[in-house]
């Protein structure tokens, strides 16, 4: 019992599965780590401030910069504009997705603005309030750091008080992130002369976020990200496989103007972008702290990877090969050689997270030749959560073109239980007489592995 909880009364009984806990909270550690002291980049739509799961979404906001990540919010209101438009019965068109902004409008879009940005404060400053946490405090500060200039005439139309931004305080950012403000900005920007104007949230939140030199941009709508023509959720993106469904005409509306802000802020230097949903109760931390996440992650960098293993890796290789050695389904290895022998084997990483593996051990079995000419491919392990994404071909066929190069003409395995997923893949049953002399004395008869064949074109 934690005896540091002085209010018996808000305890809350733990889950009842502690078994996912400890491996959630196991896998969110480094991510945990990784993050602290980054900058990251938040848009929020007015039409968020109005779903009900706002409030979590602040919660864990604050739950993000209590772990000392340093976090600039930018917000837009077009849903509470809307409302004070229609209420004063002010028209205001909109041109591809900017608001044509005249002298009445724009009384209007500084009260939507100054209403979210209160509500979005008093949410903030009640940081992880109703919890066990909620002596911890958040800081939030705004400030006038967004210099525009007008966004000008539009397929003809005069966009008047509409603009875009010319240039971004981020001294001023800085300093308040340093002090460990939460930064909340609304998107509108002023001109040396005085004027003020009606900004484009996701914009700013780009630009912010490029001047900063920002380790993430994170933007909620309602889809839960991209989706492809038949409604999957895609996972992961570059900005030229992103702006490709674009092209296609792939993406939601409401994703549209989000996807085409978090390309330009990776092409701009923003190493992630991250599109979510705002209805999903925990998606950021499922996004932040999980190899998963519960959105689309669009980055120039390969988000998985084939890749040699190291050094580095031979704790996940044995946590992953462990299980399997006490079922009997590989033969247990001892640690220290597996060390040594780290170079003959191969890697799939998924965020920093392996979750395949492979080896191959060269024989020299013609003497007349300099090179390995018969190959063993061994330890072909994929983690439990991704069997069904055909890594385990994808690693066969890398281990095979490694073997090639190196010119080996042959490979084999031995297997108790996999033999037909290697005859699917090309093997052929040979026998014990067929492997090289030293695998021969090692071969163990009690076991009776199958020997399988793969000549290597």
């Amino acid at each position: 019992m934690n005896d540091n909880n002085d209010n018996n009364n808000d305890f809350t009984p733990p889950p009842a599965d502690y078994g996912q806990l400890v491996k959630w909270f196991r896998q969110a550690t480094p991510y945990i780590n990784a993050h602290r002291d980054k900058t990251f980049v938040i848009s929020l739509g007015g039409e968020a401030l109005l779903d009900a799961n706002i409030s979590n979404i602040i919660h864990d906001i604050a739950l993000l910069n209590s772990l000392n990540t340093r976090i600039v919010i930018v917000h837009g209101c077009r849903a509470q504009l809307q409302n004070k438009l229609a209420e004063k019965n002010i028209s205001s068109p909109l041109v591809e997705g900017l608001r044509v902004t005249d002298a009445a409008t724009m009384d209007k879009v500084i009260e939507a603005a100054s209403l979210v940005r209160s509500q979005l404060e008093t949410r903030l400053s009640m940081g992880l309030a109703p919890s066990a946490m909620h002596s911890v405090k958040v800081r939030v500060a705004s400030a006038n750091v967004i210099t525009a200039k007008p966004a000008g005439i539009i397929n003809g139309v005069d966009l008047q008080l509409t603009g875009t931004v010319r240039n971004i305080d981020t001294l001023a950012i800085t300093s308040l992130l340093d002090t460990g403000n939460v930064v909340l900005l609304s998107a509108l920007g002023y001109s040396p002369s005085g004027d003020c104007f009606n900004l484009a949230y996701d914009h700013v939140a780009t630009e912010i976020a490029q001047s900063l030199v920002a380790d993430k941009l994170i933007a909620f709508t309602q889809p839960s990200g991209i989706h492809d023509h038949d409604g999957h959720l895609i996972r992961e993106l570059t900005p030229a496989s992103a702006a490709q469904l674009i092209i296609d005409q792939t993406l939601a509306p409401a994703v549209l103007p989000l996807a085409k802000a978090a390309i330009a802020a990776v092409e701009g230097g923003v190493p992630r972008a991250h599109i979510m949903s705002y209805c999903d109760d925990g998606a950021l931390l499922q996004e932040l702290y999980s190899v998963d996440g519960a959105g689309t992650l669009i980055s120039q960098a390969n988000f998985e990877q084939i890749r040699s293993a190291s050094a580095d890796d031979v704790s996940a290789i044995i946590e992953m090969i462990t299980p399997l050695e006490e079922q009997g389904v590989l033969v247990r290895r001892d640690r220290e050689k597996l060390a040594a022998e780290i170079d003959y084997f191969t890697v799939i990483e998924r965020d920093g997270l392996i979750i395949a593996i492979a080896a191959l051990y060269p024989y020299q079995t013609d003497p007349a030749k300099n090179h390995a000419t018969l190959g063993e491919i061994a330890c072909i392990v994929t983690h439990a959560d991704y069997r069904n994404g055909n890594r385990g071909a994808r690693l066969l066929e890398t281990i095979e073109n490694q073997a090639q190069a190196m010119g080996i003409e042959q490979v084999f395995v031995l297997t108790t239980q996999t033999a037909h997923w290697f005859i699917e893949n090309g093997f052929n049953e040979g026998s014990v007489a067929e492997l090289p002399e030293e695998k021969q004395s090692l071969y163990n008869y009690q076991r009776n592995a199958k020997v399988l064949l793969k000549p290597l074109a």
